[in-house]
């Protein structure tokens, strides 16, 4: 084991082994989203599959060369994506979906995208939420059945672009416990098939996959095992200790890093210190920081390598440098070498701080985005080689940029303070029993049997980006922004009236996001720019930064909502988002409890539930399909999050008449964890995701005894395919053998902004067609 004389942020001699840097992974778009107007391009034909490849090339090795001249000294490989990494590594271990063979074997490419995103013929992979974060990933289907092949082709060509480059490059995979671990059984495989069974068979694959890269110039591969900061039972642990002991025991493989990231490794820590492997990655952030101390527990980690992850990896905020540094200088004494990066990929946070050129200067300083942190990193390993006395600048600055924040006006607002303060429990309740509510709900609405609603968004038009880009640059004044606002919402509610829709929505057009919208209008947020961040293959996603004490100036959705429900005399919702998924989009203050912001937040949404019903709405719904996302990842830490998270939901909801409907919307997420959740949500009807999952939230709401209104989605939108009127149909009649007619709404899985107008329609007319045949055979 090795040892440094250098054991606490205070200057002292120079460590005795000379720490490096590195990261997980890094933004893949382009500092300009370059990489989503190319493949974007290829879907439209307008781009060829050659020009797509050489962008996606010049901008890993622009990526590389910017990550080499900030100092960072071994840089990742493999984690760049046209999709998803959870797809990258489907094809790298063949388990291509016997549906997308034929494609991908005619066209790689082609059937590449065909698993992400579907096509008139081809279902989609399913797609689900990465752990407890805003990322989604495809995920696998596998069977009994399933033969594994490996395919390095991908991993070994962007390591030898890498290297002849010139740079110390280390590929990274998927590891393959987490990639069983993340595995659904293929949809004609039994519901109880454990995907975990097929370890034996996929560890030949990655020996192949780890002697290629080896062939091909490797020192190091990295295997990211991140599901082994969840809960596992001892049979799975059992098998990660047999995993990494085969694998280590392989002649033939460069040395292996196994990195877990996003929370404790907990028992998994003795594990991977046991394992012939030659290096582990450690988050030592926010829950991640019990690793230091399960660290010592464990005796170390003698003779190998830790990646000490010691700079938040998902959020903005600058690092507290002589913290980290103490960290630093602790973890010296458990581990052969020592090596300083992020906690996690910075996928998950913007590109350049220096980007944005509206934030106040001041609290520009409190911000760091993927290349700041990278800054941050090569200075706490410089610290960390040569002393405190060779970064003295750096810390005298960071001093005072973290003075400055926790000082700040912006942070405190003492009337919210005291407003939040004085919340009590029956402010967070419906004061009538769900009973009551229904019965007064369907007396003043008058709906039919199944009836038919959209989520909230219509298709965001080119047109409507471009008049949104023309106000910003002062190229059209004010009026005539509100002028095509509102025909796009009369064009919206025409369309909704013509098809048959029951209850309508104004369509969002006057929304950038879901999020973004209302943060803009709330104190205590800030907007960026050019924080884009990666939400799901092409969608990317600019979360505001919640940084200080939050409140309502004025209404924010009401005047829209007044209009739209001006031009019919169908129902029209009024559309918010919910308070965790507020807070879950946003980069989050770190100074402060989550509890504490979420009721903020939620105080300033119920003075707008308020406001939409003195305005006439008789449906509000509040979003909030962040709820699952957000759930910790260890078990024992989710009761007192659900708490928070729930009654932060009915503070803002709570405070209207029994007459007055609640909604609410939730996607992509594995939902049978939080089913005792969503009833404590109190929510008089929840729409949820079930296209892609076959009903099987339905299914699972029905087993826990949820007694309320249901919508499970029966058109699919992140895919482009139209689904027919039949395959709707056939939808809600297996959501029909889980939930009663009388409870169960029609609608799409999620809004349709991504979505063009040609689809939306014709699957909306499928939709309502397909819940007339089904009230047609109830009827008869």
């Amino acid at each position: 084991m090795s040892t440094s004389s250098t054991t606490s942020a205070t200057d002292g001699p120079a460590t005795t082994t000379a720490a490096q840097t590195t990261v997980y992974g890094y933004p893949r778009q382009g500092p300009h989203r370059e990489l989503k107007r190319a493949i974007e391009g290829y879907w439209a034909g307008r781009v060829s599959a050659a020009d797509l490849r050489t962008t996606a090339e010049g901008l890993r090795r622009a990526t590389w060369r910017q990550l080499a001249d900030a100092g960072v000294t071994e840089l990742p490989t493999g984690d760049f994506s046209l999709y998803d990494h959870m797809l990258d590594a489907t094809v790298a271990v063949g388990a291509i979906p016997p549906r997308h063979r034929a494609a991908v074997q005619a066209d790689p490419l082609a059937g590449y995208f065909a698993m992400a995103r579907g096509t008139q013929d081809l279902a989609p992979l399913e797609m689900t939420k990465w752990f407890d974060t805003n990322y989604h990933y495809l995920v696998p289907e596998l069977g009994p059945e399933t033969v594994f092949a490996a395919n390095s082709a991908k991993a070994v060509g962007e390591l030898r672009e890498a290297l002849a480059l010139g740079h110390r490059a280390r590929p990274v995979l998927v590891g393959p416990l987490t990639y069983l671990l993340l595995a659904k059984p293929a949809p004609d495989v039994a519901a109880d098939f454990q995907p975990i069974t097929l370890l034996d068979r996929l560890l030949p694959v990655y020996a192949e996959l780890l002697a290629d890269l080896r062939a091909a110039g490797a020192e190091w591969v990295q295997l990211d095992e991140p599901a082994l900061v969840q809960d596992r039972t001892p049979a799975e642990l059992n098998a990660a200790a047999r995993l990494y002991r085969e694998l280590g025991a392989l002649t033939d493989r460069p040395k292996l890093l196994v990195a877990t990231y996003f929370d404790r490794a907990g028992e998994a820590l003795k594990v991977l210190a046991k394992a012939p492997i030659d290096g582990v990655g450690l988050d030592f952030t926010g829950p991640g920081a019990a690793n230091l101390f399960d660290l010592a527990a464990v005796g170390g980690l003698p003779g190998k390598r830790l990646i000490a992850g010691v700079v938040e990896g998902r959020n903005v905020w600058i690092n507290d440098l002589e913290k980290s540094l103490t960290t630093l200088a602790t973890l010296l004494g458990l581990a052969g070498r020592v090596d300083v990066a992020p906690s996690c990929s910075l996928l998950h946070v913007p590109l350049d701080a220096g980007a944005e050129r509206d934030l106040d200067p001041q609290v520009a300083r409190w911000l760091a985005f993927a290349r700041q942190k990278t800054t941050e990193i090569t200075a706490l390993a410089r610290g960390l080689r040569e002393g405190t006395h060779a970064i003295t600048a750096e810390l005298a600055a960071n001093r005072a940029d973290l003075a400055s924040r926790a000082a700040s006006a912006l942070t405190h607002d003492p009337a919210v303070r005291a407003r939040t303060a004085a919340t009590t429990a029956d402010d967070a309740r419906r004061a009538q029993p769900y009973p009551d509510r229904a019965r007064a709900q369907r007396a003043r609405l008058a709906l039919p049997l199944l009836p038919t609603t959209t989520i909230g968004s219509f298709p965001q038009t080119t047109d409507l980006r471009t008049a949104r880009a023309d106000l910003r640059a002062g190229r059209i004044d004010e009026d005539t922004y509100q002028e095509t606002m509102r025909a796009e919402v009369a064009e919206v509610i025409a369309y909704q009236e013509k098809a048959g829709i029951d209850v309508l929505v104004h369509g969002e057009p006057e929304r950038n996001d879901m999020v973004q919208y209302f943060a803009e209008q709330l104190t205590g947020y800030l907007a960026t720019q050019q924080g884009w961040v990666q939400s799901y293959g092409t969608r990317y996603v600019r979360p505001p930064v919640l940084a200080g004490d939050i409140s309502r100036p004025h209404p924010m959705a009401v005047r829209w909502f007044r209009y739209a429900q001006d031009l019919t005399d169908r129902p029209v919702k009024g559309m918010l988002t919910g308070p965790v998924t507020m807070l879950a989009w946003s980069f989050v203050r770190d100074d402060q409890p989550l509890a504490d912001t979420a009721r903020q937040v939620a105080l300033a949404l119920r003075d707008e539930v308020q406001d939409l019903e003195a305005a006439g709405a008789a449906v509000i719904q509040v979003d909030e399909p962040a709820l699952r996302e957000t759930l910790p990842l260890r078990a024992a830490d989710r009761p007192g999050y659900l708490d928070w998270a729930t009654e932060a939901f009915r503070l803002s909801t709570s405070g209207v008449r029994a007459d007055t409907q609640i909604h609410t919307h939730m996607c992509y997420a594995e939902f049978g964890a939080i089913m005792t959740a969503i009833d404590e949500l109190d929510a008089d009807v929840i729409s949820l995701e079930a296209a892609r999952s076959h009903m099987q939230v339905a299914h699972e709401l029905a087993e826990a005894g949820y007694p309320r209104e249901v919508g499970p989605g029966v058109y699919d939108i992140h895919s482009p395919r139209v689904p027919s009127t039949e395959e709707a149909a056939d939808l809600l009649r297996a959501g029909l053998a889980a939930i009663p007619a009388e409870r169960l709404w029609v609608n799409p899985d999620c809004g349709l902004k991504t979505r063009g107008w040609p689809e939306t329609r014709a699957s909306l007319d499928h939709l309502v067609a397909a819940a007339h045949t089904v009230r047609a055979e109830l009827t008869d």
